[in-house]
């Protein structure tokens, strides 16, 4: 089986998922809903109605990502934070392919499934709650991930391959 991965610098918290399967479960749903604010709900009903269909989507984008900034600075200036399951390891993870990644150390246990956040470098910035099981002591497979972080993580590993890809023509 061959695994091509590419280089990615992103970081990951993980703990392993039988610690407490029902909290991370939980945090994992939450975190798919997290896009659900609502300015979100607002802009997915607008555009259910039509009402967005003369408006620049850039422009709008935009307009609504300033929005969050606002709302996640009146949070930190109320000092509210959101609720995230504390993780004893945080790593560096060293590439990525579509289903698989690999982490810089050989911290991991071959079989054993675990759960984290990984710290996606995309716009909007957020974490990208994960189900991944230990193919070797750094090679991981991704076991669950929702769709829409699917497709990001995707897009993420494109961008990536077409930086190294200029880089290695410039040389």
């Amino acid at each position: 089986m061959s695994i091509r991965l590419v280089s990615a610098p992103i970081s990951l918290v993980y703990d392993e998922a039988s610690l407490d399967k029902e909290a991370y479960l939980r945090e994992y749903s939450e975190l798919s809903e997290s896009d659900d604010d609502p300015i979100s709900q607002w802009l997915k009903l607008a555009k259910g109605r039509g009402e967005t269909s003369e408006t620049d989507p850039v422009l709008l984008n935009l307009v609504v990502e300033l929005h969050r900034k606002v709302d996640a600075l009146e949070m930190f200036l109320k000092d509210e934070t959101p609720k995230r399951i504390s993780m004893t390891n945080k790593i560096k993870i060293e590439s990525i392919g579509f289903e698989h990644f690999k982490i810089e150390s050989n911290d991991l246990e071959v079989g054993k499934e675990y759960y984290g956040r990984v710290e996606m470098p995309v716009h909007p910035k957020r974490d990208v709650p994960i189900f991944f099981k230990a193919i070797d002591e750094s090679l991981c497979e991704i076991v669950k991930m929702h769709e829409r972080d699917e497709k990001e993580w995707g897009v993420y590993l494109t961008a990536r391959e077409r930086v190294l890809i200029r880089e290695a023509k410039a040389k």
